[in-house]
């Protein structure tokens, strides 16, 4: 199992809308690199679920249900999406602010790369965000 990290502006599609949802397609990642990312989800792959802009947090995960497939909002036919299920909330959610305090989380590439969309999240790390989301 591989573990990610999704940007979500609450505004356009929050934790709460997801979680009402159950089941949801990931569209409208325009980013070759994030795009790129999604390519190599497999089902079962669990994701943070992190609400971007002014909240900057991660606050659920959710897990890959359909692999990549082509995004029927993209008219130039050259991006895909996946299909995510609500899985849980965090008990307390992440901050960005935490997470660049924590030494073990230099190297994310949420912290390096701050507005790509879809970035892996190694092993480590990932036990590290869940112990400090409380899980």
């Amino acid at each position: 199992m591989a573990y990610w990290l999704i940007k979500s502006e609450p505004g356009t599609w929050s934790w709460e809308d997801h979680v009402k949802k159950g089941v949801e397609h990931w569209d409208g990642v325009r980013n070759y690199q994030a795009a790129g990312n999604m390519k190599t989800m497999k089902t079962g792959d669990r994701a943070f679920f992190y609400h971007s802009v002014k909240e900057k947090r991660i606050v659920g995960i959710v897990e890959v249900v359909r692999e990549y497939y082509p995004d029927h909002t993209d008219e130039t036919g050259r991006f895909g999406m996946v299909d995510f299920k609500a899985v849980n909330p965090l008990p307390v959610p992440v901050t960005l602010e935490q997470i660049k305090a924590e030494p073990l989380l230099k190297d994310l590439a949420l912290i390096r790369q701050s507005r790509l969309s879809v970035m892996p999240i190694p092993d480590d790390a990932w036990a590290v965000i869940c112990k400090m989301g409380g899980l």
